[in-house]
């Protein structure tokens, strides 16, 4: 009989206080599961006296084998505990002697006698990864997907002779989200909880609180195991039901069908939101009709008309290709790797030899998986290659898809180029000639690397301000989509590669996000002039000259986010460290406006990304282009999957909802002060997420009669006109010194006179379009009523008559404090003038900061003393002195009142997007 156990027990040595309500406990069971229950038990205090598992398997002991040998527990390691029924003797003898006072099975998968489960003094609790008594049996997780439940779970019950029937100590739920597989589940969820459930039940045993809950029959379930022979796919069935048996079955066993003749097992399914994108026809065995083998992958169809997506296929010898590729999958083409790049294979094949230690050679065509290697061994051989190469995006998939040596480093060597991103990333363009070139434009949702259409697919127009025609199609995202893009956000944070990146390496790539956005620049800028109505010149400096700034700021803050140590006086002799970390938050929301589409989306993200989150964003619905435009740059920057998402669509649907997501742990939103109090209200009830808000402004700019007259009146005219006035620090509201405010206003509508309105890829146009319709109308209106209300129009305050939505640049003057325009923003191109009297500082003062706004303010006079003076008692979160517009990415910007909390830009916008946590330690 093959079994070993140490000879000699550890000595267990912990804290007297650990030896109150601790039990003796034997381990029965296996894989990486068992050992993290193991070691967590034993950090609880808990004494394991033996561990009792699987025979080692080509030369490799079990995971919970390695931790407890290491450690010095008992191992023994029994092929079987019965035969013919009954139980082995020496197996119960070697059992018994370990005294043991309750048996924990966190994952066992031999058949363990009753006398073995009744043996200890508190008997024996088993893991089951369902909510008993839903699907007892061994394929839980398979059959919880197949059927579609909603909601997945695992119950820590009592053992007794039943299949999985024993009363209920402990269950969890979590739900299932809509293209959730057996891996995803169980990583999220099944596994990290598990294990705490496991420790948790231990201790209410150990206390005496735990409970014996009945199973009641009612809804009670079993189902056979699943295993490769019974998992052929029934094509003749409705969309949803073939997508769950897909994913019910991915990866172990993998759901088949039969094409061309062959077995082919079908990985990676999602249903299809709108229709198909073009492709070949393609048989598959009993489907209702053709499926299609598209750039994005093979679209399968129900017998209901729906369709669903398949991303992987993997053949009968064991080969793996992406779905799309079917047709050309004979096809190959291999790189001359360089001499650097085969010193790195021969690195990898050690680590290939490390893995697979019963292959007495690595050879070319040595296979991974016929070699032995199982699930875990994925796992390292990913990560010791990553660890080798740093920076190098490499997944467990990868793995699947290049099982034999040399086609691994062919995958290998082409990540390391970048080769293969293009080839990875599929994108629906809608393309323009425009400005002198041809725009490509992504025009769909971004989710988890992947663009595509929305879940009901919906699509809608967006609009060229400069003429009102459409420029093309754009997805319109549903709530089903905002959830598919949250967790997609959550697995990147979780289990992807983000989170665990060196912070350098991140850094890195924010760095090559910026050089290809410095390379796309023009388009970029085209883009956001047609979208959005800014004039070329000024998109190509600020909105998307700013942004690019704004990500090399932050790449350049990665690896330098840190906390501090900190003396505490907690006991004598002072025996006590506190130290501090600066953690990212999670999963972040962000929702832009439509007056700088890109650098908002900038100011934002790349704080949100330094920090190490993912995050999902709704740029405005008005002007959604450049925002997909840069998911697909970011993509191509090789920023992992999910990381990033791009939603376009209404506020009112995707806003909400991600307001109301329980998984999202931050949003920063800038917008309207009325959405912005909807928002964190919606925050607050959902699940208290921490919440960042630049909202409206109505900033006042004092001119005093010593200013600079000539840079007053060209810095006053920016602080109002700049960018169309669609600025959310625009000058709301100038005051003039009496003794200048005629020659101040004349010069003004002098200099107006020569401004040129008009399209905004002339380069000589110094003022563009308004957005969009709604807001052309809205500033109309607003002209209406300030002269109702007896304020002077001194120049414009019309529609210019061209086709598009063009405003004459606007003066007001004699505007009182009572007056509507002088209290509300107009984000428009208006100037707002009131009179002071000379020398009245106080009272300028006073009614500057008679306003509920508080976002920014500016100040023009020669005397530093009184600059310095009114700057100090300006109540906003940015002055302006001798200037105005003058932001930049190292200065934080953010509003007072209810202008908002929180900042973007500078050192401050990280916190925004980070959470300190206090550790304590004595020694």
């Amino acid at each position: 009989m093959l079994w070993t156990a140490s000879q000699v027990f550890r000595k267990f040595s912990t804290s007297s206080n650990n030896y109150q309500n601790k039990l003796k406990l034997a381990i029965i069971g296996q894989s990486l599961f068992g050992q993290e229950v193991y070691s967590n038990l034993r950090k609880q205090g808990h004494k394991v006296v033996g561990v009792f598992t699987v025979p080692d398997k080509d030369g490799k002991a079990d995971p919970l084998a390695v931790a407890a040998e290491k450690d010095g527990t008992p191992v023994f390691k029994f092929p079987r505990w019965r035969v013919k029924g009954k139980p082995i003797p020496e197996v119960v003898e070697a059992y018994k002697a370990v005294g043991a006072e309750l048996n924990v099975m966190p994952f066992c998968s031999q058949f363990i006698p009753m006398n073995i489960i009744d043996n200890p003094q508190h008997g024996s609790i088993i893991y089951h990864p369902s909510i008993l008594p839903l699907h007892r049996g061994a394929s839980a997780i398979n059959w919880t997907l197949i059927h579609g439940d909603k909601k997945a779970g695992f119950t820590v019950f009592w053992a007794d002779d039943g299949l999985d029937t024993g009363p209920i100590l402990l269950q969890r739920e979590c739900a299932v989200e809509p293209n959730d597989t057996v891996d995803t589940l169980y990583n999220r969820f099944l596994f990290p909880d598990g294990i705490k459930a496991m420790v948790e039940s231990v201790q209410l045993i150990a206390d005496g609180k735990a409970p014996r809950i009945a199973q009641t029959e009612e809804g009670a379930t079993y189902e056979g195991i699943q295993k490769k022979s019974n998992a052929k796919v029934n094509m003749a069935q409705p969309a949803e039901a073939i997508h769950n048996w897909i994913r019910g079955h991915d990866k172990v066993p993998g759901a088949t069908t039969v094409i061309d003749g062959q077995t082919v097992t079908l990985y990676g399914s999602s249903m299809l939101g709108g229709s198909a994108p073009a492709g070949q026809p393609l048989e598959i065995e009993g489907a209702s009709q053709p499926s299609l083998v598209t750039k994005n992958g093979l679209v399968l169809y129900g017998t209901d008309g729906k369709a669903l997506l398949v991303k992987s296929l993997q053949f009968e010898d064991g080969k793996m290709i992406p779905a799309s590729k079917y047709f050309s999958s004979g096809e190959s083409s291999s790189v001359e790797l360089t001499d650097d790049e085969k010193k790195m294979a021969e690195e990898i094949r050690n680590i290939w030899k490390g893995i697979l230690s019963n292959v007495p050679a690595i050879e070319d065509t040595t296979d991974f998986f016929k070699s032995g290697a199982a699930s875990m061994d994925v796992v390292r051989l990913v990560e010791e290659v990553k660890q080798k190469c740093a920076g190098i995006q490499l997944q467990t998939e990868d793995v699947y898809m290049a099982t034999t040596f040399q086609d691994f480093i062919q995958m290998f060597v082409r990540k390391l180029r970048g080769e293969d991103l293009e080839e990875e990333l599929v994108v629906d363009y809608a393309t323009k000639d425009v400005n002198n070139m041809t725009v490509k434009m992504p025009y769909q949702c971004f989710i988890n690397g992947n663009f595509e259409d929305a879940e009901n697919g919906k699509v809608y127009d967006t609009i060229n301000p400069s003429d009102g025609s459409v420029i093309c199609k754009v997805a319109y995202a549903s709530v089903g989509d905002v959830d598919r893009a949250v967790a997609a956000a959550k697995e990147a944070f979780y289990d992807g590669p983000w989170g665990r990146m060196n912070p350098r390496d991140r850094g890195t790539m924010l760095f090559k996000l910026a050089d290809l956005m410095e390379e796309h620049q023009e388009e970029l800028a085209t883009i956001e002039s047609i979208d959005s109505g800014a004039v070329y010149t000024l998109a190509l400096k600020t909105h998307v000259g700013m942004s690019i700034q704004t990500f090399r700021y932050f790449a350049g803050w990665c690896d330098k986010i840190h906390g501090k140590t900190i003396p505490i006086n907690q006991a004598r002799p002072n025996r006590n460290l506190t130290f501090t970390k600066r953690e990212p938050i999670g999963v972040c929301a962000i929702i832009i406006p439509w007056n700088y589409p890109l650098m908002m989306l900038a100011w934002k993200s790349a704080a949100c990304l330094a920090a190490g989150n993912t995050l999902v964003l709704k740029p405005a619905q008005v002007t959604p282009l450049t925002a997909l435009k840069f998911a697909e740059l970011s993509a191509k920057a090789g920023i992992p999957k999910g990381v990033i998402n791009i939603l376009p669509g209404s506020g009112g649907m995707v806003g909400q909802r991600l307001s109301d997501h329980p998984d999202i742990r931050k949003l920063g939103f800038t917008g309207s002060t009325p959405i912005g109090k909807q928002i964190m209200k919606s925050c607050a009830l959902s699940n208290l997420k921490k919440v960042s808000l630049e909202l409206g402004g109505k900033s006042p700019l004092i001119i005093f009669s010593d200013c600079d007259m000539d840079k007053a009146v060209r810095m006053g005219m920016s602080s109002v006109y700049f960018n169309k006035g669609e600025n959310c620090i625009a000058a709301g509201r100038l005051f003039v010194e009496e003794s200048i405010h005629d020659e101040f206003i004349s010069r003004v509508v002098e200099e107006l006179k020569k401004m040129k309105v008009g399209d905004p890829l002339d380069r000589s146009t110094d003022h563009g379009p308004q957005n969009h319709k709604a807001h052309m109308d809205k500033l109309l209106e607003y002209c209406e009523v300030g002269l109702k209300e007896g304020a002077t129009l001194v120049y414009g305050g019309k529609q210019v008559d061209r086709p598009g939505f063009f405003m004459e640049p606007t003066v007001f003057t004699d505007v009182e404090d009572h007056m509507f325009i002088a209290k509300e923003e107009s984000f428009g191109p208006i100037m707002v003038v009131s009179k002071f009297k000379d020398g009245d500082v106080d009272g300028v003062l006073q009614r500057a900061n008679d306003t509920e706004y508080g976002l920014a303010s500016g100040v023009f006079t020669r005397d530093i003393n009184k600059a310095m003076y009114v700057s100090e008692r300006l109540d906003a979160g940015t002055v302006f002195v001798n200037t105005y517009n003058k932001t930049d990415v190292a200065s934080p910007f953010g509003g007072f009142k209810q202008s908002g909390f929180g900042k973007d830009l500078g050192e401050d916008a990280l916190l925004e997007y980070l959470k300190t946590k206090a550790i304590t330690v004595e020694y």
